[in-house]
C-alpha cells in the first residue's frame, strides 16, 4: 500500500505494517485482540478490554509492535495529566503499563514479540521520513 494523504491508514504505523507484510509475504492481522491481554477492569463496570496488538502473524507466532514517540517519550497530544484512565493514573502511564504487559504475556504465550521503533527509521519531528527500499531494508533487518 502506498501511503499519503491523512487518517490512520497512511499512519506511520500503517506503513511499518505494510512493510513487514512485504518482508514475511504474507498480511499480518491488524489490531488483533487475544483474549488473554488485558487492559485493566473500569472501576465502574468491572469489565476489562482487551488490547491490541498493532499486527499478529499466526502462521509464524509473531506479534508486531511499532513504538511510535508516545511510547518512549511524553507527547502532550497524548498525555493530559488530568484525564485519569481506568488504571487510576494519565494516560502516558497506563499507556507504559500496558507497553511491559504486551512484553511479559506475549512471550508467555509461546509468541514472538518484534518492537520496531521510530528511530528504527529516519525520521523527522516524530514522523518517518519514508523511503521504501531502505525502510523495507531496515524491518527486513529487524524480523530476521
Amino acid at each position: 500500500m502506498k501511503s499519503s494523504g491523512r487518517g490512520r491508514a497512511q499512519s506511520d504505523e500503517f506503513y511499518v505494517v505494510d512493510l513487514c507484510d512485504e518482508a514475511l509475504g504474507e498480511a499480518g492481522l491488524r489490531q488483533h485482540r487475544f483474549p488473554w491481554l488485558l487492559g485493566d477492569p473500569s472501576p465502574k463496570t468491572g469489565r476489562a478490554t482487551a488490547l491490541p496488538v498493532d499486527a499478529y502473524w499466526p502462521s509464524r507466532s509473531l506479534v508486531v509492535e511499532f513504538y511510535e514517540r508516545q511510547h518512549t517519550e511524553a507527547v502532550a497530544f497524548f498525555d493530559k495529566p488530568d484525564r485519569i484512565t481506568v488504571s487510576g493514573v494519565p494516560r502516558g502511564e497506563q499507556r507504559a503499563l500496558y507497553d511491559e504487559r504486551r512484553r511479559q504475556l506475549i512471550p508467555q504465550h509461546g509468541l514472538r514479540l518484534v518492537v520496531i521503533s521510530l528511530e528504527a527509521f529516519e525520521n523527522k519531528r516524530g514522523k518517518i521520513v519514508r523511503s521504501h527500499d531502505r525502510d523495507l531494508d531496515a524491518v527486513a533487518r529487524l524480523l530476521s
